[in-house]
């Protein structure tokens, strides 16, 4: 599947109106719909012209991560390995917003890992891309007690795969020995390391098996008796709702089915979710348009189309041990995310003026995150168990 980020709302002026759009309304959208036409962008474009559209999405994420670093908001000293051509440095907004997605899932993702340290965890990233936080994570703390797998589309994954393998400093995070494959042609499509594996798979063939379709791929390399947490940043919002579902469903009720004793004995399983939201509104549907002239349809958004959406979904997906929802704008003002030191240094980054703009913009993207498993409880008023540090994270929506 394709970026970890679509195209951001701002990153041409002469094609939004963002003043103009927040006039329209600052609420969350909760009634009213999308043009047919919008909704639907181009229905004359076939799956795979559909596919390499969103598949190509994934060199803005790349532009936009390496405009942030270079502005100074934060490290990554991979990011640059990955663009192809990085045009000029994006506006102070769009570097903000790339900042805070990076910054929070990264919280939720340290956090994860910190618990309970003695014990071995894998981390499964769907529509991974050109995503530089393996290479991140791995070169910050190395031996890391970890497994970190990416999944996408062939096309993504064999650039990227090339690129690793002609990279000492991205090898050298991965462990060894090393091992790569490549298909018929002689592309490569996986690597698989001691804390890096890399496949390549449509997740459109991740489903709860079925009588009625053919059995779906057991992904092996998968170790289902390990700590494991899922993460999908702009990845399945552009299948379609029941495909996005099934893919989550796949690894909820097929690949860690929750145990039929008590729930301290599931597997602890977590997800991340990254998302555009409230599309109904007057900036929402601008949104929506400037995408749609792309070619760019992002499909689950009016199924979970407001944070409540969100959290209902987590549940849905059987994540009762825990979980929250929270707009970005909610996340950059919250002491206990980035806090008022960290927020002094990003605002000495860039000068931002259009305040009214980023907080618009942060309030059309949610961070939604849920667990499951772990045996967490409360001694001594003090939180206790695998999923302990997540519950201690304030969410807009609990």
């Amino acid at each position: 599947m394709a970026a970890p980020q679509i195209p951001n709302l701002l990153t041409s002026r002469n094609n939004i109106n963002a003043r103009g759009a927040a006039r329209g309304g600052r609420g969350r959208g909760r009634g009213g719909g999308l043009s047919n036409d919008i909704q639907q962008a181009d229905p004359e474009l076939d799956q795979a012209a559909k596919d390499k559209i969103v598949q190509q999405t994934d060199q803005d994420a790349s532009v936009s991560r390496l405009s942030a670093v270079e502005a100074g908001y934060f490290n990554d000293p991979f990011t640059k390995l990955f663009v192809v051509n990085p045009g000029p440095r994006k506006f102070p907004i769009i570097n903000r917003g790339t900042y805070l997605r990076t910054y929070t899932i990264d919280r939720l993702v340290d956090t994860f890992l910190s618990s309970a340290p003695e014990i071995k965890k894998q981390i499964i990233s769907l529509g991974a891309g050109s995503d530089t936080r393996p290479f991140r994570l791995l070169s910050r703390r190395p031996r890391l007690n970890l497994v970190y797998h990416e999944l996408d589309f062939p096309a993504n994954n064999a650039r990227k795969l090339d690129l690793i393998n002609g990279s000492s400093d991205l090898l050298g995070c991965v462990g060894s020995p090393v091992q790569f494959y490549k298909d018929d042609k002689g592309h490569h499509v996986a690597i698989e390391s001691p804390y890096y594996q890399c496949h390549s798979l449509d997740l459109r063939s991740l489903y709860p098996p079925h009588p009625s379709k053919p059995s779906p791929p057991s992904l092996g390399y998968i170790d289902r008796s390990l700590p494991t947490l899922l993460i999908s940043e702009c990845c399945l919002i552009y299948l379609q709702p029941n495909d996005a579902d099934a893919v989550v469903s796949y690894f909820t009720s097929y690949l860690f089915r929750t145990s039929t004793q008590t729930q301290q004995q599931n597997t602890p399983l977590g997800l991340i979710l990254y998302e555009p939201t409230s599309p109904n509104d007057a900036f929402g549907r601008t949104m929506i348009a400037n995408l749609a002239t792309r070619g760019i349809v992002l499909s689950t958004i009016q199924k979970y189309h407001s944070l409540a959406a969100q959290r209902q979904r987590l549940k849905d997906y059987g994540f009762e041990g825990g979980g929250g929802v929270s707009g970005m704008d909610w996340l950059w003002e919250a002491e206990d995310w980035v806090g008022d030191h960290e927020r002094e240094r990003v605002n000495s980054v860039e000068l931002l003026d259009e305040i009214e703009e980023w907080i618009m913009l942060g309030a059309h993207y949610c961070l939604a995150w849920g667990w499951r498993g772990g045996g967490d409880s409360e001694v001594s008023g003090e939180l206790v168990g695998f999923w302990a540090g997540w519950k201690r994270l304030r969410a807009q929506v609990a």
